[in-house]
């Protein structure tokens, strides 16, 4: 049977998207957190970014017949990217509560009825999001606890430079993302566009000052940072965002040069300037 929303927590869509690269145990011990979630959704819409591989694919099977109701499976033949299997995903979730979430982090069981429970109180709440655990993925050890700001008034202050919500715990409404035109196709930092132009458009936001998803780290993690394509699609949203009037020069240009520091140093320098500075 599918949930039924009780008088504290209304029904919600859990998006997700998933590509090949990903690892089979990483994606179950994910999607285990999802249901097991105190109020657990009845629609989760999984976007498949291009082909998978066979350990994906079974993890799929299993949660589409465990689920069969509520686990939607999408599969795109080719691979998209993230922002477009947002905008699918939007397409395919039924309900207007979106809950996002990455495919190889892990939810804590109240995650969802925290966030939906504070969207219900506070009608007025477009996003909600929540602090985050890192944790080393190889070791299992806990690196950080990653802040964010809680009110709407910090949260639009920050996101002048920085993404103000961590991504794996973001809830927002379907209708308000809508009409924005959803996630822009940029290749990358896709979701710090899709909040800054939600806020541009009057959406109010506010976080939760607890942990609610612990955040898996690896050497990748900062690989990736100081990659070239990462840089230049780094500095193009935030060149699109001043270039906007929601940023001032300097809010620009400090994130920019902080992120061309890290491309330029040696990689052994990256996680370290990461922790101190980027969090």
């Amino acid at each position: 049977m599918n949930p039924k929303p009780t008088p504290d927590i209304p029904l919600y869509s859990v998006l997700m998207s998933v590509y090949s690269g990903e690892k089979p145990e990483y994606l179950k011990e994910c999607l285990e957190s999802m249901y097991a979630q105190t109020v657990p959704p009845d629609d989760f819409v999984l976007v498949c970014d291009g082909c998978l591989n066979e350990g994906l694919d079974m993890v799929i099977s299993e949660f589409e017949k465990r689920y069969p109701e509520s686990f939607h499976a999408v599969r795109l033949e080719k691979k998209s990217g993230v922002g477009a299997c947002a905008n699918i995903g939007i397409d395919a979730c039924r309900n207007e509560y979106i809950v996002k979430m990455d495919s190889d982090d892990i939810a804590l069981p109240e995650r969802c009825a925290k966030q939906l429970s504070l969207m219900k109180d506070k009608p007025n709440l477009d996003m909600c999001g929540a602090y985050i655990r890192e944790f080393d993925t190889d070791t299992g050890e806990m690196i950080t606890v990653k802040k964010t700001p809680v009110t709407n008034e910090e949260i639009r202050k920050y996101a002048k430079r920085r993404n103000p919500f961590n991504n794996p715990t973001l809830v927002f409404k379907k209708s308000f993302a809508k009409k924005i035109g959803g996630y822009d196709t940029v290749n990358r930092c896709e979701d710090y566009d899709f909040v800054v132009r939600m806020l541009q458009n009057g959406a109010v936001g506010e976080n939760i000052p607890e942990v609610l998803v612990n955040y898996r780290v690896s050497k990748s993690n900062y690989r990736r940072r100081r990659n070239w394509n990462n840089t230049k699609s780094f500095i193009g949203v935030r060149w699109r965002i001043f270039r906007s009037g929601y940023s001032g020069l300097i809010d620009f240009i400090l994130p920019c040069a902080m992120q061309l520091i890290i491309f330029i140093l040696p990689e052994s320098l990256t996680g370290k300037i990461y922790k101190k500075f980027l969090r």
